[in-house]
């Protein structure tokens, strides 16, 4: 027989424990035990216990509500889910509750047993997600710690040895350096790996939820609206995958230049066609292509990723209504990309660190991202043999100049 799950109900009313109760007595091949307590502080007693599986946590709880306690015991270092029962249904509880760092939520006297088992089903297990990116981190830390360690010891026995001192010591700094930078950039593919893929997969989670609940021709746009979410949601992982795979592919030197021959502004019109679905409301993309030469002979995929990734970027950092600009040239040899935005702009002080993988500027930490675009734009450009430039101002907008050369026969 099936383990027992767990559930804790944090709600002051009673009768809200009773009707939760028979909705959890009706899931068929019921395998729940529920607890239930209408105290705010027993409730953080009991979290702090661990002996549940997941807990439903009422908005409203006397003087305090159920957001303040979920944030409290994620704060706390609690793993079960959470999920918040409230007597709203609208995008802005959701994302009050998602940030607390619930896992779904259910709107009180709608939900069905099938919808309370699929919620705790589904919140158990990107629980369990979470926890293991948690778990390599540390393993990760532990085995860079063991190395420090090592490497301390090699230092000790060189210096007992006095030989060649300071030279040993100049590379077992060089290699300490080595490995923190190594410990860094793991550290920040977990941590950004986890916080992408949770504001996605909890959009789908939620929706998914939801979607059940609008089952009439008048609830089409409601439903529509979900399916959206979803969409986007699933967009924005296969992106966020496609950007880890390709730095993945470039690090081990599996990304190469293979040139074929093509109409470059016939290809960069197709490219821009392919953008629109991606541009915030009221921006457009304003192409150009100067001259009267369009054939290259360049690696039209890679060519075609590059300009993606500068087109998307020129559309996120940038309001709506705004003009990205983009012209493509043919001359002395080269072919001539340029993508000019009127975003944000980036830092004097960020500049410096824009091509490193992970790294985002100051002033966009509101602004959905990994860090790894630009690193892939130059990596992909430096196996063509070709050349990238930027000029930003903060505030104005930037421009990105990429040349590479072009073998076509004019």
């Amino acid at each position: 027989m099936a383990e027992k799950i767990k559930v804790l109900l944090i709600d002051d009313d009673e009768d809200d424990y009773i009707i939760t109760r028979d909705i959890m007595d009706d899931i068929p091949r019921r395998n729940y035990v529920l607890d239930w307590t209408s105290s705010f502080e027993e409730a953080l007693a009991l979290i702090r216990e661990g002996r549940h599986d997941v807990y439903l946590v009422d908005f409203y709880l006397g003087a305090q509500d159920g957001l303040q306690l979920i944030t409290r015991a994620v704060q706390e270092g609690a793993k079960a889910p959470f999920i918040l029962l409230t007597g709203q249904s609208d995008l802005e509880t959701d994302e009050k509750a998602m940030r607390a760092g619930a896992l779904d939520y259910l709107v009180k006297g709608t939900f069905n047993p099938f919808d309370l088992e699929r919620s705790i089903r589904y919140s158990i297990e990107h629980a369990m997600s979470l926890a293991e990116i948690q778990t390599l981190n540390e393993e990760l830390e532990q085995r860079v710690e063991a190395r420090t360690q090592e490497l301390a010891e090699a230092i000790r026995k060189l210096e007992n040895t006095n030989r060649s001192l300071y030279e040993a010591q100049q590379e077992i700094h060089k290699a300490l350096q080595k490995e923190k930078e190594l410990h860094e950039l793991k550290s920040r593919f977990v941590t950004i790996a986890s916080h992408e893929f949770r504001t996605p997969l909890s959009t789908v989670l939620s929706s998914a939820s939801l979607i059940s609940k609008y089952k009439t021709e008048a609830d089409d746009e409601k439903r529509q609206k979900h399916v959206e979410r979803i969409k986007s949601s699933v967009s924005n992982l296969t992106n966020i995958l496609n950007d880890f795979l390709s730095i993945s592919k470039a690090e081990e030197g599996k990304i190469y230049n293979v040139p074929t021959t093509f109409n470059l502004k016939a290809f960069a019109k197709e490219v821009v066609e392919e953008m629109q679905g991606y541009l915030k409301a009221g921006q457009q993309i304003a192409y150009q292509h100067e001259g009267e030469e369009r054939t290259v002979n360049i690696d039209k995929q890679l060519l075609k990723n590059i300009l993606l990734n500068l087109l998307s970027n020129g559309s996120k950092y940038s309001a709506e209504g705004k003009t990205i600009r983009f012209t493509t040239s043919i001359a002395n040899g080269a072919a001539l990309v340029a993508v000019q935005d009127q975003g944000i702009g980036i830092p004097k002080a960020d500049q410096a660190h824009l091509f490193t993988p992970f790294f985002r500027a100051q002033n966009v930490t509101n602004i959905q991202g990994t860090g790894l675009g630009l690193n892939i734009v130059k990596k992909y450009v430096e196996v063509m043999d070709g050349k990238l430039e930027y000029q930003s101002e903060l505030g104005e907008g930037t421009t990105f100049t990429i040349t590479i050369p072009n073998t076509a026969e004019a």
